[in-house]
């Protein structure tokens, strides 16, 4: 009779290993990150077909500017979107630009005159600190005191 192996018995079947359900987690994430830049390049090429008919007479200068200023937005959010599928993580610099141009957009529209100040007051502390955060990004280094815990988990998942 022939007994069955005991080292094979005691090793529990692994169907569903970590490693890979987070790299199929990983490749869905991926593909929805690749139809969010194709929707976004699409809406993209739309609103510049937009900004040329706004260009035609009679001009409208503020609904050109909005619509340059949130062509510009779209651009910053679509190159988010690459730097995550490039790097797997989200760009704080390039987030903190998409926030800035938005609130100035939204100043410039609608005009600063025609804005009550306490939004006014509210639109200038939010760019202070949005100044601050790209200011404490650039003086931080890329990882604290060398320690890279992205580059641990990735070393700890490709030796389970």
């Amino acid at each position: 009779m022939d007994y069955p192996n005991p080292n094979l018995a005691s090793r529990p079947i692994l169907w569903f290993s970590k490693a890979g359900i987070v790299r199929a987690l990983e490749t869905v994430q991926d593909l929805i990150v690749v139809t969010l830049c194709i929707g976004l390049f699409s809406f993209m090429v739309l609103q510049i077909r937009e900004m040329f008919i706004s260009l035609l007479p009679p001009l409208n200068f503020q609904v050109v500017t909005a619509d340059i200023l949130f062509l510009l937005i779209l651009v910053e959010l679509f190159r988010l979107l690459i730097i995550y599928l490039q790097e797997q993580r989200v760009s704080i610099g390039v987030a903190v630009e998409v926030a800035i141009v938005s609130v100035l957009r939204e100043v410039i529209v609608r005009g600063v005159l025609e804005v009550r100040w306490n939004q006014v007051l509210a639109a200038c502390g939010f760019l202070l600190v949005m100044a601050t955060l790209l200011v404490v990004r650039a003086w931080l280094p890329p990882t604290f005191a060398g320690i890279d815990p992205e580059k641990r988990l990735r070393q700890r998942a490709a030796t389970e």
